[in-house]
């Protein structure tokens, strides 16, 4: 017999669990649409020259790249941004601009596993393209918070920084090619500022370094960090300029609070030009930042003469779910089991059963029918196992009398009701009360 076994940093999911993220991605896609956003798919295989012409850094190593079985270098997408500027490439004459996309599926990188970071992983993006406007900045930051209101997670802060910002205060010291550095101090999270400052050792010397780290640094409010990188930029800057604006309207809409501005966040794909966010859980920080994204004017320009720019944002869904479950919070967001168990108190009474469970459902309340005439006992215990909290008993004394029979698994209560719009009426009713 085979083991059976999967490969690590890959999972099975339960469907408790599986319903917690199906639920959560409904939300997601509610909210996006509610804003303008349109469902796009790409393919999971895509030639390596494609998907890695501008990827840089850590990402290469740890994409899964192999020949296919007519010899092409393929690759699997690692996120799904770069499939997007491809396929802005390919179809921009067959779409409208500004294009607003969202994209929900699962991403692959062969990096090490540690809590709530895996090789198999859900992605939730969203982008707006085809405008270079501060509107669009400040939509994708909002379309980031309505997006965690509707999952009911708010105690979240949004951390915002420009590349373009932090490649002037890298100028003013001295150092031309930004990237190397960039790169380090995106890892000032994980692993700290002496970490950093030894990644940077041969690039610049360590007085460089404290003086980079300082000015990076934020202050006790964003208005003050601002301050501090205007006076090392200059206030006439036109990223100090974008980054002020934003967060200006960002206040006028009063919502400060779930916003900050850090310049220490640098995002580490060489793609990003803009703005760039990362986005925390305020009671559990550690866990890394469960969506993030930024400006990336110049991507599509890679594979195509015509440049398109655009700004997004990804959720990392199992990275958030395994913070949420942490923080005991995901027990609201199931949603998928049933609302009512039909009982079989009789295989004669099937059509009855079924016709009742099709009323039920065409009036919004899940339903199923238990398949088999069994005891009582091993009914209702499976109705508990599944969390459904209503069950219907119709037996042939009850069809005979016209009477539907209702229990309320959670607290006991038996019904005896006389039509199905009473009972229609009444597991909307206690629905809406649980």
């Amino acid at each position: 017999m085979i083991e059976p076994r999967i490969l690590k940093g890959f999972r099975d999911f339960l469907p408790e669990q599986q319903s917690i993220r199906k639920n959560i991605i409904r939300r997601l896609e509610e909210t996006f649409v509610s804003c303008g956003y349109m469902p796009i798919d790409t393919p999971v295989l895509e030639y390596a020259d494609v998907l890695l012409g501008k990827s840089g850094g850590d990402t290469e190593k740890q994409v899964y790249r192999f020949s296919d079985h007519g010899g092409r270098d393929v690759a699997m997408r690692f996120d799904l941004t770069v499939p997007f500027a491809r396929f802005m490439a390919q179809h921009s004459n067959e779409l409208y601009l500004p294009f607003r996309r969202y994209h929900i599926d699962k991403v692959f990188r062969g990096e090490n596993t540690q809590k709530g970071r895996y090789r198999e992983f859900v992605q939730c993006d969203f982008d707006i393209v085809g405008t270079d406007s501060v509107s669009s900045d400040v939509e994708i930051l909002l379309l980031m918070y309505r997006s965690f209101k509707a999952i009911g997670v708010e105690d979240i802060t949004i951390n915002i920084a420009h590349r373009g910002v932090t490649s002037s205060v890298l100028s003013a010291l001295g150092l031309d090619d930004p990237m190397p550095v960039l790169r380090a101090i995106d890892k000032l999270f994980k692993i700290g500022r002496e970490g950093v400052i030894k990644e940077l050792e041969g690039i610049a010397d360590k007085s460089i370094c404290e003086k980079i780290l300082d000015t990076l640094t934020m202050e006790d409010s964003p208005e003050k960090t601002l301050a501090r990188l205007s006076d090392v930029c200059g206030k006439d800057n036109p990223h100090i300029m974008r980054l002020l604006r934003i967060w200006n309207i960002l206040s006028e809409l009063g919502l400060s609070h779930v916003y900050t501005i850090n310049p220490s966040i640098t995002r580490g794909l060489d793609y990003y030009t803009g703005v760039v966010f990362e986005t925390f859980l305020n009671k559990l920080p550690g866990i890394g930042s469960v969506c993030s994204g930024g400006r990336y004017d110049n991507l599509v320009g890679l594979y195509s003469k015509e440049n398109i720019t655009g700004i997004g944002a990804s959720i990392g869904l199992d990275r958030l779910i395994a913070g949420l479950t942490e923080l005991g919070i995901t027990e609201d967001m199931q949603g998928d089991n049933p609302d009512v168990l039909i009982l079989c108190m009789s295989e004669e009474l099937l059509p009855l059963y079924h016709r009742l469970a099709e009323t039920l459902r065409d009036n919004k309340i899940k339903a199923e029918v238990y398949p088999d005439n069994k005891r009582f006992k091993q009914q209702f215990s499976y109705a508990e196992k599944k969390n459904i909290p209503f069950a219907i008993i119709i037996g042939e004394d009850e069809q005979k009398s016209g009477k539907i029979e209702l229990k309320d698994l959670t607290t006991r209560e038996q019904y005896s009701l006389s039509s199905e719009e009473e009972l229609i009426s009444l597991v909307i009713r206690n629905k809406n009360k649980k």
